[in-house]
């Protein structure tokens, strides 16, 4: 096996596009400044606590089934892209997450069960792309 050890990837077509090829010959080129996942975590909103996160200071408990994620370092945007997932383990009920604002610094989430009342859900994962400042 060989290694390969560098401080800069550039693409040959655009600077911050590379191609990769991902066995039996599939080729796929990604946006390394703005594709990758820069932000994410594993909430548990009824405990609360992190257990496992990246580019996360911390969160913020806001209200019943709401939570303020916290970036260490800023988007340069407030609309990249923000998703959450989760479920809950200790109801049967469904859930909906969203998002219903975001900042450089931090994003809130919500978190509904089916009657459209906040819920401090067993997990969430909320995570985001775009490009950092």
């Amino acid at each position: 096996m060989s290694t390969l050890r560098t401080n800069a990837l550039e693409g040959v077509d655009a600077k911050n596009s590379i191609t990769i090829v991902a066995g039996a010959g599939n080729v796929t080129t990604t946006n390394v400044q703005s594709g990758l996942i820069k932000a994410w975590m594993y909430y548990k909103q009824n405990t609360p606590e992190i257990t496992d996160s990246f580019n996360t200071s911390s969160a913020t408990d806001t209200a019943t089934g709401n939570y303020l994620h916290n970036y260490t370092n800023s988007f340069s945007g407030s609309y990249d892209s923000r998703c959450l997932g989760g479920t809950s383990f200790a109801t049967d009920k469904f859930l909906s997450h969203g998002s219903t604002s975001s900042s450089t610094s931090a994003t809130q989430h919500n978190v509904y069960d089916i009657s459209g009342s906040g819920l401090d859900d067993s997990f969430s994962s909320p995570n985001a792309t775009g490009d950092l400042a």
